[in-house]
């Protein structure tokens, strides 16, 4: 276990007493939540009702930012969802069920004093504020997540783990903060106030394994895992999020597990427009609100996916291929940069048809050369079109 400083200290307290917004469907109005205030009333009932919680903690890319001493810009390490962990006994769908009622109760403490709370049911709140909720039983996890809207991107994400696997993605996201001593501090005394001198012990540990070796790839921006294939997803989207804000694999070791990252990642979503809703959500859901950051993250994830993808075929391959290039190309319209076309040779048993239709858009082939073209369909009037369009094909990176 690793003990704050006092500086690591006041950034976790800055971080929980932070308001985040959690935006209602339809006309229920957005919610103030101060997570601390959160936590502390949440746990309340828990007692109330006999629950017991082992313990409190912050996870993942927050904990990574309250860890990450180098550097105080946002923009260097920032986070996205804050994710909270609560170590409980699941023994039954009850316990499940109470953990649910509970978080949407005490979600009702922050509704306008205007609302007349005694008509709304937990699940009208379920309905209005909840993003996604997730149950997991089987003989290696037992765990539930409650994820609360934010229209950002930065959601609150409750997790109530009994047994869990596996718990991170990196080693640079598998920190955890207990935060049971921070959230009773106040407790001691009203009048007392934290200081560099008297402030409370707040732990920290890494659960990828070696702490100190953890927070050395943090602050020298290094990419370290283990068995990928492990994780949901593989760990491909994250794994080329981290190369896109110029982390470096901490070793060739990890290049080569790239081919595992893309092979778990077409397990999972195994359709183009499954992998298509997945990349969408993750570029929202994780702060990369700007063109240039988009593109340049969408070039990395083209080039993992080209170099490293052995388990599917090939047209399969093409179509996620074809995919990446057209949001390539959403990012940049033609007014501002030169729109990618990418040519792609026709597999043999293609060559026989004349007609083709994917999802995404349709596409006909040409009898006169070997090539169909992923990407804008421009209609050729003439053969001197013809050649003109395919003569200089272009790789979108």
């Amino acid at each position: 276990m690793y003990v704050l400083t006092y500086e690591e200290y006041c950034r976790l307290d800055e971080v929980l007493g932070k308001v985040i917004q959690i935006h209602g469907r339809g006309n229920f109005p957005t919610l103030e939540v101060q997570p601390k205030e959160f936590i502390k009333l949440f746990t309340a009932r828990l007692n109330q009702q006999e629950f017991a919680i082992t313990d409190c903690r912050l996870n993942g890319s927050t904990a990574s930012y309250v860890l990450n001493d180098q550097s105080d810009d946002e923009d260097e390490y920032t986070y996205n969802d804050l994710d909270l962990i609560f170590h409980v006994k699941l023994s039954s769908s009850a316990d499940f069920t109470l953990l649910k009622n509970t978080v949407l109760e005490t979600l009702m403490n922050f509704l306008p004093s205007e609302v007349n709370k005694e008509r709304i049911m937990p699940v009208t709140m379920k309905e209005a504020y909840v993003k996604k909720m997730v149950k997991v039983t089987n003989k290696q996890d037992v765990w539930s997540l409650i994820s609360l809207t934010n229209e950002q991107g930065r959601n609150i994400e409750l997790k109530f783990v009994d047994t869990m696997k596996r718990q991170f993605e990196f080693s640079v996201d598998s920190f955890q903060i207990v935060l049971d001593s921070l959230l009773n501090f106040p407790g001691v005394s009203a009048d007392l106030k934290p200081s560099s001198t008297l402030y409370p012990s707040v732990e920290a540990e890494s659960v990828y394994g070696n702490i100190e070796e953890a927070r050395y790839h943090l602050r020298n921006k290094l990419i370290a895992t283990k068995n990928p294939e492990e994780i949901r997803g593989g760990g491909l989207l994250k794994y080329c999020s981290l190369l896109a804000r110029d982390y470096c694999p901490v070793s060739n070791k990890i290049c080569l597990m790239e081919k595992y990252m893309c092979s778990r990642f077409f397990i999972d979503f195994k359709d183009v427009l499954t992998q298509q809703h997945k990349l969408e959500n993750y570029l929202k859901s994780h702060l990369l609100d700007s063109s240039e950051k988009r593109y340049k993250y969408l070039q990395i994830l083209y080039e993992v996916v080209e170099k490293s993808t052995v388990c599917l075929m090939g047209h399969e391959r093409r179509q996620t291929l074809r995919m990446i290039v057209d949001l390539l190309n959403q990012v940049y319209q033609p007014t501002n940069y030169q729109h990618y076309t990418v040519f792609y040779s026709v597999p043999p048993y293609m060559q026989h048809s004349t007609t083709y239709s994917y999802p995404l858009t349709s596409y006909t082939t040409n009898s006169n050369n070997d090539y169909i073209m992923v990407g804008p369909w421009k209609a050729v009037q003439s053969p001197t079109d013809a050649a003109a369009t395919t003569a200089t094909p272009v790789r979108c990176y």
